[in-house]
């Protein structure tokens, strides 16, 4: 009997094999996930047109230098369920009469497929993926900053995106981010990204970091905040004890999703 695993779980095994080797093979692949070398081969297909990955003889060898931020097709496969019971905790905390920042990334556009439906908020957004699911949300009033688009994160940026932040008071920030270490603070790969979430930071009330726990303890180039500036971390039961101690000892509180 063949493995019943979704695509997306598939896919994420394959991610992980691959930032483990940097290469896979469609037999072994075939072998770990208990499923035919088609539907592999289908899988690496799939990926490859996303950018995560180059099929080669064989099987499949990773696109990205592991030393840059991952494309958007990749962070979107990984760490799925923990994103969507991520996004879900988050939504929950939203009352109704709120005026909120949904930052860039796959964990926030969780939290948009989380508020839809809901009433009487006001979304800016700082992600056009973000903008086109709640679009067609009529009893929310949806805002865009302008700025300019990041090819591929589809994210805004931008000093025009920043001054448009500067001229709002938010009851809410939910950021998402590259890292979260005691040491670093929240950081982020990019740097422009890094200035628009300072802009989004400074003009909120309450200030969420929203994050897989695959990214506690590391560092990425540019930095956001300290820990210490942070209201609340959501983050899920994989993460680390000693490293979850650690922030809360600085004054966070961390919710397990």
């Amino acid at each position: 009997m063949k493995s019943n695993r979704q695509p997306h779980e598939r896919h994420e095994t394959i991610l992980k094999q691959l930032e483990q080797d940097a290469r896979v093979s469609v037999s072994q692949l075939a072998q770990a996930l208990d499923v035919s070398e088609m539907t592999v081969r289908r899988d690496l297909e799939v990926m490859e047109q996303s950018g995560i990955l180059q099929r080669v003889h064989g099987g499949a060898v990773t696109a990205q230098s592991l030393s840059y931020e991952p494309p958007f097709a990749m962070r979107s496969m990984r760490q799925v369920d923990a994103k969507q019971r991520i996004g879900k905790a988050a939504a929950a905390m939203i009352r109704e009469g709120e005026t909120l920042i949904l930052d860039a990334g796959t964990t926030t556009i969780e939290i948009a497929r989380s508020l839809k439906g809901r009433r009487n908020l006001r979304v800016l957004t700082l992600s056009l993926r973000i903008a086109d699911l709640l679009a067609d949300e009529t009893e929310l009033t949806l805002l865009l900053p302008g700025g300019v688009c990041r090819p591929g994160e589809r994210s805004l940026v931008g000093s025009s995106a920043e001054n448009a932040l500067r001229e709002f008071s938010f009851d809410t920030f939910f950021m998402t981010l590259g890292g979260i270490s005691v040491d670093a603070g929240v950081t982020e790969y990019n740097q422009e990204d890094a200035a628009i979430k300072r802009a989004a930071f400074a003009n909120s009330r309450r200030r969420i970091a929203v994050s897989d726990s695959s990214k506690l303890g590391k560092t990425a180039f540019a930095r956001i905040c300290s820990l210490e500036q942070l209201d609340i971390l959501i983050t899920d039961k994989q993460a680390p004890r000693d490293i979850v101690k650690a922030i809360r000892a600085a004054g966070v509180e961390v919710i397990l999703a």
